[in-house]
């Protein structure tokens, strides 16, 4: 059966993300994290620009706004140039997948799926929402019981966010957009690891990712 390629739309925001099989690790040492975003740079980068991240043991989240058409470069050498263009980021996720499952398997000398099939994909459609779903990814880790404080995961963009760390891997332009200062971001973010309370129809949403 052929894989189902998601529909991805320019300067539209997605919300990507994907687990271990049978919820199992994806992610074992640091040297697997870190060959992890450097796929990402070699295929979501140049058709997407990175709002937020966080890579947990077991799965993922990603938030993407897709490029314009006129700023997509360097297709043909990353991606299936004759694929429509709105699959783009769906060849691309696909590419990333299968290069990860690959590396790992090579590595730890296994064989068989590492992640729950194919990527799952939803678009943003509200800033609220998109707004919310960053401070949720951000706090992945605390809420999951991995740290303590936020600032010691080093497998997030946050502290790109909060102006500790210079990673290239987050939209600039997008924090300083919607937050005047990045510690307006961060009590943002602990604001929600202290309620554990997001808008009644964002929490369904994240919900039902766990079924």
């Amino acid at each position: 059966m052929p894989r189902r390629l998601i529909p991805f739309m320019p300067e539209l925001y997605y919300h990507i993300y994907n687990r271990g099989n049978n919820r199992e690790k994806i992610f074992f040492e640091p040297d697997n994290y870190i060959y992890f975003l450097k796929k990402i740079r070699e295929y979501l980068v140049p058709i997407s620009d990175i709002v937020v991240y966080c890579l947990m043991p077991t799965h993922y989240h990603i938030t993407v706004r897709i490029k314009q058409t006129s700023e997509i470069s360097k297709i043909s050498e990353v991606l299936d140039a004759s694929k429509p263009e709105h699959s783009l980021i769906s060849t691309a996720m696909m590419k990333l997948s299968v290069s990860y499952t690959k590396a790992i398997n090579k590595r730890f000398q296994r064989v068989g799926v590492l992640f729950q099939g194919q990527f799952q994909a939803k678009p943003i459609l509200t800033s609220e929402y998109l707004l919310n779903l960053c401070r949720y990814i951000h706090g992945n880790p605390v809420k999951d019981g991995i740290v303590s404080d936020i600032t010691q995961w080093p497998y997030s963009n946050y502290l790109e966010w909060i102006g500790e760390r210079d990673g290239k891997l987050f939209d600039k332009a997008f924090v300083q957009d919607n937050f005047d200062t990045p510690e307006e971001y961060r009590k943002f973010v602990l604001e929600y690891l202290r309620s554990r309370q997001l808008p009644e129809d964002i929490q369904r949403y994240l919900d039902s990712l766990d079924k």
